[in-house]
Order: C-alpha cells, then sequence, then structure tokens
C-alpha cells in the first residue's frame, strides 16, 4: 500500500529535491517518493510500503524518467525481499509497468541478480535481501555520478559545435534531477551551461498531454534561476522559422541498437525541424538506455496511454472518466501514445557518460556499449 504526507520546500538548495530515498523506520523499510503528479504546486511525498504500491506509483507517473525508474525497480525489489514479499513475481510486475523504459527493467534485474546469487550461496533470506538492497544502492550512486559525466560531456559537445556561445536551447518533457539520482540527463546539461554564464535561454516544450515540461522542467529551471521561457508544442515550428533555436537537448527512455531513440512522444517532429533548420538534435542519456537487443525502432514497444489524459484536462472540482474535465465531446476516441521513435539519421549525436556517438551507428553504438562493461568490470 501507499501513504502521503506532505513535505515543506523551504530551506532546500536546488539540487536537493528528494524525489526518492530509502528508510527504515520502526514499523519496517519504506520506500519514499516525491509524488511527481503534485508538482509544481505541491511537494508531497508517497511513501510507498510494497511493491503493488511502487507499481502504482510508476503506472500513475508519480516516479517517472528513465534513469530514475532504473532505480526505483532496484529498490522495489530490495522492499519486496525486505518485506517478505515473492521476489520474483515482484520484480515481473515492476519490470512491466512501463514497457518501453529499458532501464526500469535493467535496475530491477540486477538487484533480482544480487537476491537470487546471496540466496543460493547462503541459503539466509536476510542476506539475500541485503544484498538486494545493495545492488539498489549501488544503481543509484552509479546514476548520480553517470549524471555529473553526462553533463559535462554534453556542455562540451555544445561548445564544439556552437563556439559562439551564448546557447539557445531547446528541449522536451523533463529531463533533470526529478529524472535522475543526479541532475538528470538532457537538462544536466542545460544546467551546466547555465552555471558556466553559457546559456542564454532555455525553451521548454510545455509536452502535452500531461505537461511534463510546464509542471517539471519549469519548475526545475525556476528553481535554478534559469532563464527559460514556456511554450505550446505547437509552437516550437516558428521558433525555429525565427533562428531561436540553437540545439535540441533531449533524453531518452530506450536507444535500440541501430540508434533509433525512443522518448517523450513530440520528439520526433523536434528531431524532424532540427534536421530542415540545420539545428543540432542531441540525445544525453546513460548507456543502461541503450538495449542491444532492441535491433531497430520498429522493434521499440511504444506504451499507449489512457485516452482521458488527451480527452480531459485534470481539474479534481470537475470530474469526468479520468477525475478531470472533459474537453473533448463524451465518447471521443483518443491516440495517446507516450512516445515516439526518432531515426538515427535524424540525430546528430548521443551522449553518455561513457562519451559522445556521432554520427550514430549501431557498430559505434555497439563500441560504446562494450567499452562501458569493460570500465565497469574494471
Amino acid at each position: 500500500m501507499a501513504d502521503q504526507d506532505a513535505r515543506s520546500g523551504e530551506d532546500k538548495r536546488p539540487t536537493e529535491i528528494p524525489v526518492l530515498r530509502w528508510e527504515e523506520p520502526p514499523e519496517g523499510p519504506v520506500l519514499v517518493l516525491l509524488d511527481q503528479t503534485r508538482l509544481p504546486t505541491e511537494e508531497v511525498e508517497l511513501v510507498c510500503t510494497d511493491p503493488a504500491g511502487l507499481v502504482e506509483a510508476i503506472r500513475s507517473l508519480a516516479v517517472r524518467g528513465a534513469p530514475l525508474l532504473g532505480v526505483a525497480g532496484a529498490y522495489g525489489v530490495a522492499l519486496a525481499a525486505v518485506r517478505g514479499f515473492e521476489v520474483e513475481e515482484a520484480a515481473a510486475a515492476l519490470a512491466g509497468a512501463r514497457p518501453t523504459a529499458v532501464n526500469l527493467a535493467v535496475g530491477v534485474r540486477r538487484a533480482q541478480a544480487a537476491h537470487q546469487e546471496a540466496l543460493a550461496r547462503t541459503g539466509d533470506a536476510g542476506q539475500a535481501a541485503s544484498a538486494a538492497l545493495a545492488a539498489a544502492r549501488a544503481v543509484h550512486e552509479e546514476d548520480a555520478r553517470a549524471s555529473a559525466r553526462m553533463a559535462a560531456h554534453g556542455l562540451a559537445l555544445l561548445d564544439e559545435l556552437l563556439p559562439a556561445g551564448g546557447h539557445r536551447v531547446l528541449t522536451h518533457c523533463n529531463s533533470g534531477s526529478l529524472v535522475s539520482g543526479g541532475e538528470g540527463t538532457a537538462f544536466a546539461v542545460a544546467l551546466a551551461a547555465h552555471r558556466e554564464g553559457r546559456l542564454r535561454r532555455l525553451w521548454v516544450d510545455e509536452t502535452r498531454p500531461l505537461l511534463q515540461g510546464a509542471r517539471l522542467t519549469a519548475y526545475e529551471a525556476a528553481r535554478n534561476d534559469m532563464a527559460y521561457t514556456l511554450l505550446t508544442d505547437s509552437a516550437a515550428g516558428s521558433l525555429f522559422a525565427a533562428g531561436e533555436v540553437d540545439a535540441v537537448l533531449v533524453g531518452a527512455d530506450r536507444i535500440a541498437a541501430d540508434g533509433s531513440v525512443a522518448n517523450k512522444v513530440g520528439s520526433y517532429p523536434l528531431a524532424v525541424l532540427a534536421r530542415y533548420h540545420h539545428v543540432p538534435f542531441i540525445v544525453v542519456a546513460p548507456v543502461t538506455t541503450v538495449d542491444p537487443h532492441t535491433p531497430d525502432g520498429a522493434s521499440i514497444e511504444v506504451e499507449q496511454r489512457p485516452g482521458y489524459e488527451v480527452t480531459e484536462v485534470t481539474a479534481p472540482q470537475v470530474a469526468g472518466a479520468g477525475g478531470g474535465m472533459p474537453v473533448a465531446p463524451l465518447g471521443t476516441q483518443a491516440y495517446n501514445p507516450a512516445f515516439d521513435v526518432t531515426p538515427p539519421e535524424l540525430v546528430t549525436a548521443i551522449v553518455t557518460e561513457e562519451g559522445v556517438v556521432s554520427p550514430v551507428t549501431s557498430e559505434a553504438l555497439a563500441e560504446l556499449c562494450a567499452r562501458s562493461r569493460q570500465v565497469t568490470i574494471s
């Protein structure tokens, strides 16, 4: 089950948003999440006491973003083990909660493997649970380090591609500290540019239908005193035409072996606009987002979200089927994919913690992943 309690945002530095943490109160271990569905108006914490509560938090987007889903999935396995739930069953439910985001399954499998190995070796459920928790904490720490390295690589690439400085960057969805154990992926690059005095403007797509840009990226930009402007997704074309965009920075939920990138729906049109206007389209994601078992973009399973997210606007005082205010006639069918897929030929570069891939090819990605495995092993 999951309980909620309010948390004050006072006396918190911008980089200290407690997006996820493990706690061990007297009544038993819990996973505490910042409920992102309540932002930006309220900072409310969601307390998950069992794997089912975490699965629901993932599906409802209370916790979201590819890297953070990997962290949450690993902690979910640990939560199941420590609290005595069936670990294999919990792992399967967690890994399948959002099918497009490959990091979720990666995090789950890592904690699950640590649990299985310790249980086989010792036969002690307590030691196996401790091993799963240690694996989850390692995933969390590694993601924070990866975030910092992606920011450095991404800023260096921006400076190389845009030597005049004064970067005007367009971003889509949310890819900051709310999706990461650190400061994020694409947003972390823009934040690094801001701190170095090289960010002239962050253009923020509102990201319909759930407004992750308006609610979350603008929230993070404001907390960091960045120069930012919010726009409707449909206004991006006129912004490119006016010559106001120097680069596009987006994250990724899955990168296929050929370099096809699945990201929040609306990313692909930006890539097309960027190509037409000769603007770099840069994807920032950890190596764990690259899935060598998905050969190409057509093989990426794209999550389909409920239609009411399109036909209603959230307004608790006027309840429709999804609890929102209807904006379309009753019975209207809606097409609502959570993601779209950008082919590699439209991607200028993929920035990871292990370096930059450009041009984006299957061979270059395979080499990057091999190098990453060697670094991890050593």
